[in-house]
């Protein structure tokens, strides 16, 4: 009666999206977890626990247990995949006993780390688990044709990693992997108003000024938000206008050291795949994809077609859910 499930999974360091062949994206929630520090109990997971972060009492703390797209808390982790299957078994209306998983782990992570997620995964039950490298995984997800013997050039830009790589025949020909991301971004966005404004923002703040006024390093009209925060000099709230331009000085550094990631992926590209990409293009995917002038700017930086992919923040959920039909000959190519 209950034939093992095949899921996805994009064990993402901002969001866990599942996937489900025959439901598509069935859950995406944040990865954040609330915990009780006094009994180590998990509180709430997804959504739920991320209202909580920077809005709880002293005893219960909104952690995020992933980190650079890699577990930096393994316990907590399990625990939060455990909450997030059971939640899945909901939505698709069975038990997923024993399901069939692949899931996503940067390209630039080591062994260590990949059997750390093989390890929380099936400490959930699972019973064949598989792990991808996410930029296949977001090509596969995009509808670009992995399998064929043609450069796809995929930039995929997550809460913890930018992975920049080049597949072909259904392996990575070369990758670059920076740990910067979403995240990085937000903390650029917190310096730049505590050291220009005297005012503490929280991340959450962070976030909504960079998707609302954040802007990759290209001219581009002026956008203003206000923001509030505490004020360092009296400890009182205040409220501080800003502008896109300082947004988008403060995230540059950032930005650039990406375009550097993209820039030393072509270059070591085989002359015989470079062809395509003139012809191609790049691909830019995950939540980094929806920043304000990114895709005008690195075409403006590394003189090739850029795109963006149908729905960023899923591509690499659905391409791990999808590469269940091929996972022997992705495996194969990676070995």
């Amino acid at each position: 009666m209950f034939s093992n499930a095949e899921i996805g999974i994009d064990l993402g360091t901002a969001n866990i999206l599942v996937y489900s062949k025959d439901k598509g994206i069935i859950l995406n929630e944040p990865s954040v977890v609330a915990l009780n520090t006094e009994s180590r109990d998990v509180l709430a997971v997804g959504t739920e626990a991320k209202n909580m972060v920077g809005k709880t009492p002293s005893h219960i703390v909104a952690v995020r247990p992933l980190r650079d797209g890699v577990i930096a808390d393994f316990d907590v982790t399990s625990s939060m995949l455990k909450a997030i299957m059971k939640k899945a078994s909901k939505q698709l209306g069975l038990s997923l006993r024993k399901p069939n998983v692949v899931v996503c782990a940067p390209s630039g992570s080591t062994s260590v780390e990949r059997r750390a997620i093989l390890d929380a995964v099936r400490s959930c039950g699972a019973k064949n688990v598989h792990v991808i490298e996410e930029p296949v995984a977001a090509a596969i997800g995009a509808d670009l044709p992995v399998e064929e013997p043609t450069a796809n050039v995929v930039v995929d830009i997550g809460g913890g990693t930018t992975e920049v790589a080049i597949i072909s025949f259904g392996g990575v020909v070369s990758c670059n992997s920076v740990r910067i991301g979403g995240d990085k971004l937000d903390e650029a966005i917190i310096q730049h108003v505590r050291k220009h404004y005297n005012v503490l923002i929280g991340e959450r703040t962070a976030e909504s000024i960079k998707m609302e006024i954040g802007y990759a390093p290209i001219d581009h009209e002026v956008l203003s938000m206000e923001v509030r925060g505490r004020d360092l000099v009296n400890g009182l709230p205040k409220t501080v206008a800003l502008q896109s331009d300082e947004i988008r000085h403060a995230i540059s550094e950032h930005m650039l050291q990406i375009l550097e990631a993209v820039r030393s992926t072509l270059e070591d590209c085989p002359p015989e795949l470079s062809g395509d990409i003139v012809d191609r293009g790049v691909l830019i995917t995950g939540g980094g994809a929806l920043l304000n002038g990114i895709q005008e700017w690195l075409s403006l930086e590394i003189s090739v077609p850029v795109h963006i992919a149908p729905n960023p923040l899923e591509s690499v959920a659905i391409g791990t859910g999808r590469s269940l039909k091929f996972i022997d000959k992705l495996q194969k190519a990676t070995v």
